[in-house]
């Protein structure tokens, strides 16, 4: 029968415990095995450095043995020069480590230690350590050590939480101090100062019970008083004094039937998203292509600071002749000024002028936008048709311009070109508006 102790020591309950712990049958244990055991064991019992040192240097004379204990047989004096440890530190680490039921003393008759070896000079037997509760017990470290990083990240939470709770209080507190210096903060700001002097550091191993509430609590308490400040006394809500649908117009819902009958007339007299797309090119330059009427407005909306119009342009243009035609105004005079600065002439000096006159004039139904549309449609399709000199250019503005262009003749070739003359114009009343070209042909000798 094996027993804990003998000679001279001392019998402990601990080693008499740690006889419990067995290995498997057959089972050969590796001195890297045991190693990450011992690491496992530092870090579950939190052991000191001088234990970590003596528990090291005792798995490092593990010899991978084919006997059923782990056993070793260091002498202090081994143990003394490979740790750099006094005796007396390396007596009070084997006895703390025997407490911790990490290995078992087995002493021999004569107090020394040494193996027991065969014939054929393997080991089989020794008095000394037992290191076979140190790997037996491997699953406990694990699960202590699991169990050690979870209260560690429990109270790394508990101290964050504090410390957000007690900066939201100062703040709190501060506040009030400068924007109602009349409201009395002096119990809060003592009450902060007890909680101060009771929340230990974060180096600190546990927090007392219930503290971590009471932050909460007078976090609530400062915030409340700086609401209460700010509402200047007033508890009740906002009260919502619209209650129609929000689809609904600032006329309460109700339409006399002259404004129905104009916003009709207007909706079939508006030109084709097509037709100003062909016409206008410069909407190209919109991120999002135009589809519908909602895409035709979202464009003049964006491209109203194009001409450098206030926005209050933009608002009187929707007030006297809708949205709809606005923008479209908004695409035409764009259009005009990108082919005047194209040509060189520079004509329109302030195209945001520009666009104020144009919806005055739409407005007195002096021009017509649709109208306008389809002769500019009419000049870009020229334009691009057009076999003309270099230099030459189709150009709506509001100046008149003439273009030559010399189309040969269809037959022999003895006789004469004819020459295209593309005229443009202005309206009588109108202000750099054009009109549909006319098409003369002029014939000339060779």
């Amino acid at each position: 029968m094996q027993l804990a102790s003998s000679g001279g020591r001392r019998l402990r309950h601990a080693a008499l415990a740690a006889r419990k712990f067995a290995l498997k049958p057959g089972r050969t244990v590796t001195r890297k095995e045991l190693s990450a055991s011992a690491r496992d064991a530092e870090r579950a019992l939190r052991l000191s450095a001088p234990q970590r040192l003596v528990l090291s240097q005792l798995v490092v004379c593990w010899g991978e043995h084919h006997i059923n204990r782990l056993l070793v047989w260091p002498s202090n004096q081994r143990l003394t020069a490979a740790t750099g440890l006094s005796e007396r530190s390396i007596r009070n680490a084997i006895r703390a480590l025997i407490e911790l039921q990490v290995l078992i003393p087995k002493d021999s008759p004569n107090g020394k230690r040494y193996a027991v070896r065969d014939e054929k000079g393997a080991v089989i037997d020794a008095f000394g350590f037992d290191l076979t509760p140190l790997y037996a017990r491997r699953g406990e470290w694990a699960a202590a050590t699991a169990e050690q990083q979870q209260r560690k990240e429990l109270l790394k939470r508990s101290f964050d939480e504090i410390t957000v709770c007690r900066r939201a209080t100062e703040a709190a507190l501060s506040a009030l101090a400068q924007y109602y210096p009349a409201v009395d903060r002096a119990a809060l700001e003592s009450r902060l100062s007890t909680l101060k002097a009771r929340t230990p550091k974060r180096s600190g191993a546990t927090l007392p019970a219930g503290l971590v509430e009471v932050w909460n609590e007078i976090r609530q308490l400062a915030e409340e008083s700086f609401y209460q400040a700010s509402c200047d006394g007033t508890t009740c809500r906002h009260i919502e004094a619209e209650n129609e649908s929000l689809s609904e117009t600032c006329h309460n819902g109700h339409q006399d039937d002259t404004e129905l009958a104009a916003q009709s007339a207007l909706l079939t007299q508006l030109p084709l998203p097509a037709l100003i797309v062909e016409a206008c090119p410069v909407i190209s330059d919109c991120a999002h292509p135009i589809r519908d009427v909602v895409d035709l407005v979202s464009a003049g909306r964006f491209l109203r600071a194009s001409l450098g119009a206030h926005p209050s342009a933009w608002t009187e243009a929707m007030e006297a002749i809708g949205a709809i035609h606005a923008a479209t105004a908004v695409i035409y005079v764009l259009q005009l000024y990108d082919d005047d600065v194209s040509s060189g002439k520079h004509s329109i000096l302030n195209p945001g002028g520009y666009f104020r006159t144009i919806i005055r004039l739409v407005k007195s139904g002096e021009i017509d936008l649709q109208t306008e549309l389809l002769a500019l449609r009419r000049h870009k399709l020229a334009q691009g048709n057009k076999i003309g000199r270099p230099g030459s250019e189709v150009c709506c503005g509001p100046r008149r311009k003439t273009w030559v262009h010399e189309v040969p003749s269809q037959g022999s070739r003895q006789q004469p070109a004819v020459n295209r003359v593309w005229c443009t114009g202005h309206r009588k009343g109108t202000v750099g508006l054009p009109f549909e070209g006319q098409l003369m042909a002029v014939t000339s000798g060779l």
